[in-house]
């Protein structure tokens, strides 16, 4: 195995690997090349390309080789590492309009390394030793971990273990003197057949009853066992036609699959958490915390439609009407506000007792709500700006038709200053934003990513801090207010300590 050190390195990385993947019912004989998979291998691709053009903002020098490798591989120690983050996630998204996809391992790598901590700190256990073992490795070689966290869940009026099935959530099934088996499927994998290795981890808070669900190890993609069953998104098909117009976006996509689980091997060196179940509603509330804050990557798609929509604007010739400058000056708006929620709960990051950083949970739970709406308001403007064509034009193949080619193009026109071929293709990338493949991670996976919006609500609840607020208000209006330091502590635990004076 070499080291990964550019998008073609990467792209080769993932041949010949007799992947088991599934895909309109047929196996693909190889990913890398199917013209409906490689966007998407090519959008991981770019977060390569970036860590050469940017190396500060897209790579870090590891603490285990002394080379550089992708900032998505490291482990955060400071506030500003956080922000990097999110710097290079806004980047890459402007650089590819999609879902890169790494984002999920980076933040199973940071939330991990709290937690592996913390869990050898209370019994003696040596996860944290090998998570960091595992890191060094991932640094030697540069690369992909995809993270799988979703379990399909069953009837979700059950816990994992009373369900009819136990595989609904993914479980140990055996155990050998080298390690465990696992089986169980894990739902909507961003980029998992674009990865090397994937990191399993539990879905939701767990009972002793749960013990054995309660497992977080690391996978190679290619471990016998595991079958990939490829999602389908809106317009997918197009990438397979001939052409680059009617996909609007050509060179680069997202990538969901279902991971199906039957009996795989995950070796003792390569595990995390076993039956420690009363850790597990700490991983996932520090991973999505984490996960939540990660995306204001959305921001930097949102760049892209911004722009989209003021070309089209140029190119109907109604760029200087009040009203158009307005509208773009409101999607400005809900755009930088879902940055400013994320990269302040990393601006506002503390330290852990590992070492690394962990953002701020209240913050980064209202990122990710806004994503939940504002998007939708920013496609509808686009929408709005581009007219009735963005969802009504006729195909490519009829543009360069010998006949109707270029009555097409005359009745296509706006402007003067472009082309009828660019207005088309501006029209079709907002479809493709907005409507087609790539509105799959710009639009419906910013509700459910992360986690759906009511488990935002519920986060941004427990932290609201309504007691000390009332007792703000109490003091202001002249009401005698007792305080209790102890009880305001208790409240919000650590968080309201580290945030606000309660002296």
């Amino acid at each position: 195995m070499k080291k990964i050190t550019d998008g073609k390195s990467y792209i080769d990385s993932l041949r010949n690997r007799n992947l088991i993947v599934y895909l309109f019912g047929e196996k693909v004989k190889e990913p890398v090349d199917h013209k409906m998979i490689r966007p998407s291998i090519n959008a991981i691709a770019k977060t390569y390309d970036l860590a050469i053009s940017n190396p500060d903002l897209a790579s870090v020098v590891s603490p285990f080789t002394g080379e550089r490798v992708s900032r998505f591989l490291h482990v955060c120690t400071s506030a500003e590492e956080l922000v990097l983050q999110n710097k290079m996630q806004r980047k890459l998204g402007q650089l590819t309009g999609t879902c890169f996809q790494r984002c999920v391992g980076m933040d199973a790598f940071n939330s991990l390394y709290s937690v592996t901590y913390e869990m050898d700190e209370v019994n003696g256990s040596v996860y944290h030793s090998k998570l960091k073992e595992f890191l060094k490795f991932m640094h030697q070689y540069n690369l992909v971990l995809g993270g799988a966290m979703t379990d399909v869940k069953g009837d979700r009026s059950l816990a994992p273990h009373q369900q009819e099935d136990p595989d609904m959530f993914l479980h140990i099934n055996k155990r050998t003197d080298k390690g465990v088996y696992v089986s169980g499927a894990k739902a909507h994998q961003t980029g998992c057949i674009n990865s090397h290795w994937m990191m399993v981890m539990p879905t939701m808070r767990l009972s002793e009853a749960d013990k054995d669900y309660a497992i977080v190890g690391a996978v190679p993609v290619t471990a016998e066992g595991i079958t990939y069953i490829y999602g389908r998104q809106s317009c997918d098909t197009r990438s397979m036609e001939e052409g680059s117009i009617d996909v609007g976006n050509a060179e680069y996509g997202g990538q969901e699959a279902m991971v199906l689980f039957d009996n795989v091997f995950i070796a003792n060196e390569h595990i995390f958490m076993d039956g420690e179940y009363d850790f597990a509603a700490l991983l996932v509330e520090r991973f999505t915390t984490y996960h939540r804050r990660s995306y204001v990557c959305k921001s930097g798609v949102g760049d892209v439609l911004i722009g989209a929509a003021a070309s089209i604007a140029e190119m109907n010739g109604v760029e200087k009407a009040s009203h158009i400058k307005d509208k773009l000056v409101q999607m400005s708006h809900l755009n930088e506000t879902i940055y400013a929620t994320g990269i302040a709960s990393s601006y506002q990051g503390f330290k852990t007792k590992s070492g690394c950083y962990q953002c701020d949970d209240m913050l980064s739970n209202v990122c990710k709500h806004h994503v939940t709406k504002l998007p939708f308001e920013m496609a509808q403007i686009s929408q709005d700006l581009a007219g009735g064509f963005v969802s009504t034009l006729p195909s490519e193949k009829d543009l360069n038709h010998p006949e109707i080619g270029k009555l097409l193009k005359k009745y296509l026109k706006g402007s003067s200053r472009f082309s009828s071929e660019e207005r088309i293709r501006i029209l079709r990338l907002i479809e493709n934003m907005t409507m087609g493949r790539n509105a799959v991670g710009y639009l419906t996976e910013s509700v459910h990513g992360a986690g759906s919006p009511q488990a935002q609500r519920v986060q941004i609840g427990r932290m609201m801090q309504l007691e000390y607020k009332k007792r703000l208000a109490k003091s202001l209006a002249g009401i005698e207010v007792k305080t209790d330091k102890n009880m305001i502590i208790n409240e919000l635990g650590d968080y309201f300590e580290r945030v606000f004076d309660t002296n």
